[in-house]
C-alpha cells in the first residue's frame, strides 16, 4: 500500500532552500509533520535542521542541487519513501549580485521547472506546493506573447535552448533574474494541470524586497540607490519580512485556499504599482 493511502500516514513537507523565507514557511506549516530540508549547501541545511529540531520539529536533510534533474528526482523519491508528500516549498534561488547569467538560469529558472516536474509525480492527493518567485517577474512583464508561451510550455529539457534565453541575448544578470522569475509564475500555471491530476494544487508567491541575507547582498551592492528609491516610492514605505511571506504561503498551502491553483500572489508593498504609474523606473 502506498504511503498516501495508509491510514495515519506520516505527512512530509519538503522545504527546498531553507534560508530565511524557507525556514519561516517551514515553521508555519511543519508542526506535527516531518520536514525534509534540501539545499545545495549541505552544511547550511544541517545547521537549519539542528535549529528546527531545537524548536521541536522533526527534520531530515538531503543535499540537493536543483539545477541537476537527477538530484531533484532523487529528492522527490526520498520524500515519497518517507510518507505522504503533502506540501512542497521551493524557496531556493540566487540573486543577480550573487550569480552569473548562466547560474541564474540554471538555478532560478530551470531548477524550479525540475522541481515542479518531479513533485508532480509524488505529491499526495489534497497536497499543495508553493514556489517563491519575485516581484522581478512582474517588473518587465508581460513579455511578447511568443516568449510567454515558450516559457510556459517548452519541455523542461529544452528550456535553456530557447534563443531568447541565450546569455548574450539577455545582457545582464538583472534581466536574467526577471526572466527566470516570470518563468516561475508561468510554469506554475501550466504545472497546476499536472498537479491537479493527482488532486493537488501549486501556486507561486512573488515577494518584493524582503530583508534576508540574500536581500542584504543586493541592498549593499551596485543597485543600493535604486532600492532606496523603491522603498520611498512604494505604498508601504518599507521592506517586508520573511514572516509576512510565510503567512501568505501558509494560506496558499492550506485548505482555505482549496480553490486556488496556478496563481501568483504579488506581495511587494506597492512597488509594481509604482512602476506601472511611472513613480518608479527600472534601474
Amino acid at each position: 500500500m502506498s504511503s498516501e493511502h495508509r491510514p495515519h500516514a506520516k505527512e512530509i513537507v519538503v522545504v527546498i532552500g531553507p534560508g530565511s523565507i524557507g525556514l519561516a514557511i517551514a515553521r508555519r506549516v511543519g508542526a506535527g509533520r516531518t520536514l525534509l530540508l534540501a539545499a545545495h549547501d549541505d552544511k547550511a541545511s544541517r545547521a537549519a535542521a539542528e535549529q528546527l529540531r531545537g524548536e521541536g520539529y522533526e527534520v531530515a536533510v538531503q543535499a540537493t542541487d536543483i539545477s541537476d534533474p537527477a538530484q531533484v528526482e532523487a529528492l522527490a523519491a526520498t520524500a515519497a519513501s518517507m510518507g505522504a508528500v503533502t506540501q512542497v516549498i521551493q524557496a531556493a534561488g540566487v540573486s543577480p549580485t550573487q550569480a552569473s547569467i548562466e547560474r541564474l538560469l540554471h538555478v532560478d529558472l530551470l531548477g524550479t521547472a525540475y522541481v515542479l516536474d518531479a513533485f508532480a509525480e509524488v505529491i499526495a492527493p489534497g497536497g499543495a506546493g508553493i514556489v517563491v518567485a519575485s516581484m522581478a517577474g512582474h517588473r518587465e512583464s508581460p513579455y511578447p506573447p511568443e516568449i510567454e508561451h515558450a516559457l510556459a510550455t517548452t519541455e523542461t529539457s529544452e528550456l535553456l535552448a530557447l534563443p531568447f534565453l541565450q546569455p548574450d541575448r539577455i545582457g545582464s544578470s538583472v534581466h536574467a533574474y526577471a526572466l527566470s522569475k516570470r518563468a516561475n509564475s508561468l510554469r506554475v500555471q501550466t504545472a497546476a494541470a499536472a498537479w491537479g491530476k493527482r488532486g493537488a494544487r501549486v501556486n507561486a508567491v512573488s515577494p518584493g524586497v524582503i530583508i534576508t541575507p540574500l536581500a542584504l547582498d543586493e541592498l549593499s551592492g551596485p543597485r543600493r540607490e535604486w532600492f532606496e528609491k523603491v522603498r520611498e516610492a512604494s505604498a508601504a514605505k518599507r521592506f517586508g519580512t520573511s514572516e509576512e511571506v510565510a503567512t501568505a504561503a501558509a494560506f496558499l498551502l492550506g485548505h482555505e485556499a482549496g480553490f486556488i491553483t496556478g496563481a501568483d500572489l504579488l506581495m511587494d508593498g506597492g512597488v509594481t504599482a509604482a512602476l506601472r504609474t511611472g513613480e518608479l523606473t527600472t534601474p
